[in-house]
């Protein structure tokens, strides 16, 4: 099974994407821990990247493609089910249409796209407190979810940091890109039939029911 994780920054894609991972025991793709892990690493591709991220804009196709489909054909052959959860990729209908091309060719297909709708003051919300561990990508919020130890991953033991693209003074301007740049991908999946749009402002529990409920109904 692929599945796609759809939402603005803020709506728990990361999280859910983890859990659904977990679930149906397919490797979890998100395309903004594959673009910081290659900044942090300082390659090639990190250094082409990194001035988009740290002014909070989205990638070149003519870079993100052909990374992040590298990356899940890497991730998809390295076991036997070959599906993936696609947290952050595709993002534009261009996107959408290249990775389209590239499963055909594998003889596969996306099996379902999951829209996560949380209402957009929720988002700013979350986002002012959003905390993230640097090493193994685990979520936590300053308010309703911090860490035991301050500053410490419960998980592994790294180092809890709030995001450059999670400051006070990046939020307004991802979602609004995000909105702009969204809505003809949420429409060519919804053409497809492979849509389904999910609450996301609820108990992460429910959430996570609602995902799998959804991803079943196709």
């Amino acid at each position: 099974m692929i599945l796609l994780l759809l939402g603005a920054p803020g709506s728990g894609k990361g999280t859910q994407g983890r859990l659904l991972s977990e679930h149906y025991r397919i490797p979890y793709l998100s395309s903004g821990d594959l673009l910081r892990r290659a900044i942090e690493q300082d390659t090639e591709f990190g250094r082409q990247v990194r001035e988009y991220i740290e002014r909070g804009l989205y990638v070149p196709n003519t870079i993100m493609v052909p990374a992040a489909i590298t990356e899940l054909t890497r991730l998809r052959h390295s076991q036997d089910d070959g599906g993936a959860v696609l947290d952050g990729f595709p993002r534009t209908r261009e996107q959408a249409e290249a990775l389209d091309r590239d499963l055909t060719t594998e003889h596969t297909h996306l099996d379902r796209v999951l829209l996560l709708n949380v209402p957009k003051e929720v988002l700013v919300t979350r986002l002012a407190g959003r905390r993230v561990c640097r090493s193994c990508g685990a979520s936590y919020h300053s308010d309703t979810k911090p860490p035991k130890k301050a500053g410490i991953c419960d998980v592994c033991g790294g180092e809890v940091i709030q995001r450059v693209d999670d400051k006070p003074e990046m939020v307004d301007g991802r979602l609004t890109v995000y909105f702009e740049r969204t809505l003809p991908l949420v429409a060519y999946y919804q053409q497809q039939g492979r849509l389904a749009q999910v609450d996301g402002n609820r108990a992460e529990g429910d959430v996570t029911h609602a995902m799998i409920a959804a991803a079943k109904d196709k």
